[in-house]
């Protein structure tokens, strides 16, 4: 459970007063009906992208992650990549960053790679990760440019089972996270802002006022889906 000043417990306030975080029913592209959703591009001004970007710098220098670069993938990654630079350098740590285009340019620079060059142990910045697919195709551009895709880091780890579509089409819930196959899987660090548990924890201190009303619909959803 998170302690009342962590720095899991401060981001799950600040995104539920952000309304990043927000309660309902939402489909997932998993076809599940979440209780919860996470949106990062609701942090859609420079106080809430500053104040992102030191959650992930502080997250990462928790977790004793070490690389030499910042990768953002396209389009939310991108932001996000480049809020935690800002944040990185404020704290004395000035790291180069990229992010790629979802189309090659034929002029100027062009190429699929903006910013500086992928070189060194990369650590990839996104939001969440639902199964993994956006994830090895960052690894994969970053591999292919002579760079090592080291680590990624997420603003949430939903700690739910990913899901696999079969070769009818079909989709077929699989026994670990998004998280746990980059980690196990293809062999890399992850380090996320919070966790479904830490949300969790945070509704269970919230009993008596409209916020605690939620935590049997997200306890029952993480007792279903949870890793």
């Amino acid at each position: 459970m998170s302690s009342n000043n962590s720095n899991q417990d401060n981001f799950i306030r600040f995104a539920l007063e952000a309304k990043v975080l927000s309660f309902g029913e939402f489909k997932t592209k998993a076809g599940r009906l979440s209780p919860y959703f996470f949106n990062a591009g609701g942090f859609n001004d420079g106080a809430r992208l500053s104040a992102l970007g030191r959650y992930y710098a502080k997250a990462l220098q928790e977790s004793k992650i070490t690389f030499e670069m910042l990768y953002g993938p396209a389009y939310k990654g991108i932001t996000l990549a480049a809020a935690t630079a800002i944040a990185l350098a404020d704290n004395g740590l000035n790291i180069p960053f990229a992010y790629n285009r979802k189309e090659a340019k034929d002029h100027g620079e062009g190429g699929t790679i903006v910013g500086a060059p992928l070189q060194g142990r990369v650590l990839i910045v996104d939001d969440v990760m639902s199964a993994g697919t956006a994830a090895r195709e960052s690894i994969e551009l970053i591999n292919k440019a002579g760079a090592t895709a080291h680590a990624i880091a997420i603003a949430l780890d939903r700690q739910e089972m990913a899901t696999e579509v079969q070769a009818d089409g079909s989709v077929k819930d699989v026994p670990h996270s998004a998280v746990q196959y980059v980690r196990n899987t293809l062999g890399m660090r992850v380090c996320c802002i919070a966790q479904l548990s830490d949300l969790l924890a945070y509704l269970s201190t919230q009993s008596g006022n409209e916020m605690g009303q939620h935590l049997p619909k997200v306890q029952a959803y993480r007792d279903r889906y949870g890793v």
